[in-house]
């Protein structure tokens, strides 16, 4: 196919309503990604001229809704794929050398001749590249270079996963163009999960690369190395919500730490009481071990321990409240996560000066539109979650944004599909 009759695919009616599946149809949508996908195609052209084959391919970003910091400790979550995603289009090479450009970066090759961790390129774009590839060629899948341009609106900071989005999307690309889309969305978000643990050099968990991999609203239980992924219907528009995610502008920069500290003292309360995780640990001998672990183990970790076992009970609660449809009920339990992260969990700030998850909640629990409120993701920056009646909505992001500036809250749909090809035949 030519790059004219691709473009010109992009405007059909056949394939607006495939965005509309993926995106959804809020404010115009449809039309912003139609135009969105035709600028990536002239992309893609300008940077690598005429191509008998172009893919476009989609992989999303996520938002954590219950069970903040629990399944590094092999605990509950609740989670849901957004209409915010990492797009790119894509032509296969004869060569193992991948080339991407991606909006707003320098353009990078990565040799996939060598598979192995790369001295210096740690925490880089490359060693996600290089740790997909590695990973798949471990398992058995085919792997090959290709070219491709990249944009994203799922932005670095945001709090939805912008890595763990790239990740799945460069799982799904490698399998597309050399394995024919074989790859269970299990096995394509542990493959994105190495990436980032060992050739990034993050030691995350695997709820980002889940929820971006599964798609639709999940409750992924990680009792076990294969998580039970359950899929919930639940429209929180249809009950005069919308889902908002409000950054704060604070860095992530030197976090890393702050952040591995958390399942770091979890599993150190843990391997106290004989276990390696606090999920192989009941929380009834837990409470009856404080005494000896007090003054043993440092209190945060205690603290942080008695957040696991909560947010875990809230994560249940939660499903159960949707199955019911009280949507109510619901809601206190994100109140009570959003507590329980700030008192027990602490990871609403790393510095006494820069507390902005804080003073975004304060903001929240101020506003007569804001049902629930709870820090988003990692944490100690970034990011809050807020459940909003929609009739209040316009007057909460201006709140938003008279504080933390314009363009600082983002309006959320659920994506029903995980990784995803638009397909132009």
């Amino acid at each position: 196919m030519e790059h004219r009759q691709r473009r010109a695919a992009i405007a059909t009616e056949k394939t607006a309503a495939r965005l509309a599946e993926l995106y959804g149809t809020r404010d115009g949508m449809v039309q912003r990604q139609q135009a969105r996908y035709q600028t990536l195609l002239d992309r893609f052209e300008e940077t690598f001229g005429e191509r008998e084959t172009v893919l476009l391919m989609s992989a999303p970003g996520r938002t954590e809704i219950g069970g903040n910091h629990t399944d590094h400790n092999h605990g509950q979550v609740l989670a849901a794929a957004v209409n915010l995603d990492a797009l790119a289009a894509v032509s296969p090479r004869a060569d193992r050398t991948v080339c991407l450009h991606s909006e707003g970066y320098p353009a990078i090759e990565v040799n996939l001749e060598q598979l192995e961790p790369q001295a210096g390129e740690e925490g880089t774009t490359s060693a996600l590249i290089r740790g997909v590839a590695c990973r798949m060629a471990a398992l058995g899948y085919k792997i090959g270079g290709f070219d491709a341009v990249m944009t994203s609106s799922v932005a670095s900071g945001s709090g939805l996963s912008s890595s763990a989005a790239f990740e799945v999307l460069m799982v799904a690309i490698q399998d597309r163009l050399y394995n024919g889309s074989v790859i269970d969305f299990k096995t394509r978000a542990k493959i994105s999960q190495y990436a980032e643990n060992v050739h990034f050099g993050k030691p995350s968990g695997l709820l980002d690369q889940m929820a971006s991999s599964s798609g639709g609203l999940v409750n992924i239980d990680f009792a076990t190395e294969d998580p039970t992924v359950n899929a919930l219907s639940y429209s929180f528009a249809d009950k005069g919500f919308a889902l908002v995610v409000v950054a704060t502008g604070a860095s992530h920069a030197n976090l890393t730490p702050a952040y591995a500290a958390i399942p770091a003292e979890m599993k150190q309360v843990a391997e106290a009481l004989g276990g390696k995780l606090l999920a192989d640990v009941d929380e009834a001998a837990f409470m009856a071990a404080l005494p000896k672990l007090y003054h043993k183990v440092p209190d945060r970790a205690l603290l942080r321990a008695f957040h696991f076992y909560g947010e875990n009970r809230r994560v249940a609660a939660q499903v159960q409240a949707l199955k019911a449809d009280d949507v109510e009920a619901f809601l206190a339990e994100i109140n009570a996560s959003g507590l329980s992260s700030w008192t027990l969990l602490q990871n609403v700030y790393a510095y006494p000066e820069e507390q902005g998850l804080c003073l975004a909640q304060a903001i929240a629990k101020a506003h007569p539109a804001c049902a629930a409120t709870r820090v988003h993701g990692g944490g100690f920056a970034g990011t809050t979650l807020n459940f909003v009646r929609t009739e209040g909505l316009d007057s909460f992001i201006a709140a938003n944004d008279a504080v933390f500036g314009k363009g600082c809250c983002h309006v959320l749909d659920i994506r029903p599909e995980g990784a995803a090809e638009v397909s132009l035949d």
